[in-house]
């Protein structure tokens, strides 16, 4: 394993995914000290105004500065997609491995409900669940985690299912293990691998449906996130470019650094696909 890590750090790409990811989220934990500008101070005198020396982004239409607003709103859309992703990974594993150890009725009837998630398309439930209920920012992470948790069960399953046959199971199983026992002191840690990938994909996915909706107008109103900031700029977006661009780019970003360590993980998962290709 501390070869394939080695492996990892090898690896230009991913090792520029966690430097993005990490400027990424030290920039939200320090945004209001890198704002130059207040982000919510109006000042019509010089909206709209193109990058330069004293807005190095410009500002919107509506004379704030473009750059403090994206620092301040990147915490806002990390948040969103790092609870949401962790809580979707906590209720896929639990309802995966369920299914995947005992199996029976119990495995139909969870994969049933599992199908039923899976076949409504994602992105419309997101905008139904978050129309009906309020746009929050909490009702938008409980809306992606109810929404990408089967992602992460089916996986698990997958895994147990494998994983339950093997001789260190039974062993445990002989030696008076429980059941709670098997499934999170033996077989979860030795299935944690893929799933671990999983989830730091399920991060720049959840950033991503966060955007959209607060593109089509279902972002919290009361919270600066860099969704809520393209939909604010998209009126003026022809004479203003850069005030949907930088914000644009940040969640391309995110997003991007999230897939890249993904992928890196991946690797030193399964090292026998880094020998394949």
């Amino acid at each position: 394993m501390g070869e394939n890590w080695h492996n990892f750090f090898k690896n230009w790409v991913s090792v520029l995914g966690l430097v993005i990811l990490l400027l990424l989220l030290i920039t939200a934990l320090i945004g209001p000290v890198l704002a130059p500008f207040d982000p919510d101070d109006l000042e019509i005198g010089r909206r709209a105004t193109a990058p330069g020396a004293s807005y190095w982004v410009g500002t919107d239409e509506l004379g704030r500065d473009v750059f403090s607003r994206a620092v301040t709103a990147i915490r806002v859309s990390l948040l969103v997609g790092i609870i949401a992703a962790t809580v979707s990974t906590i209720v896929g594993i639990l309802v995966g491995s369920l299914a995947g150890f005992f199996g029976g009725w119990l495995d139909h009837v969870l994969m049933w409900i599992t199908e039923v998630f899976q076949v409504v398309p994602m992105f419309f439930l997101a905008v139904v669940l978050v129309a009906l209920f309020g746009a929050s920012v909490l009702n938008i992470i409980v809306a992606i985690a109810l929404l990408t948790w089967p992602i992460i069960a089916r996986l698990t399953r997958s895994e147990f299912l494998s994983l339950k046959t093997r001789q260190y199971v039974d062993a445990a199983y002989l030696g008076g293990a429980s059941n709670t026992r098997l499934i999170f002191g033996e077989i979860l840690p030795n299935a944690l691998g893929p799933i671990i990938v999983s989830a730091t994909l399920l991060v720049g996915r959840a950033m991503l449906t966060e955007a959209g909706l607060s593109f089509l107008g279902l972002g919290d109103p009361s919270r600066i996130s860099l969704g809520v900031m393209l939909y604010q700029s998209r009126p003026f977006v022809q004479f203003a470019w850069w005030a949907a661009f930088f914000p644009g780019m940040m969640i391309f970003l995110a997003v991007l650094s999230t897939n890249l360590i993904g992928d890196g993980l991946n690797d030193v998962i399964n090292p026998h696909l880094n020998e394949e290709r």
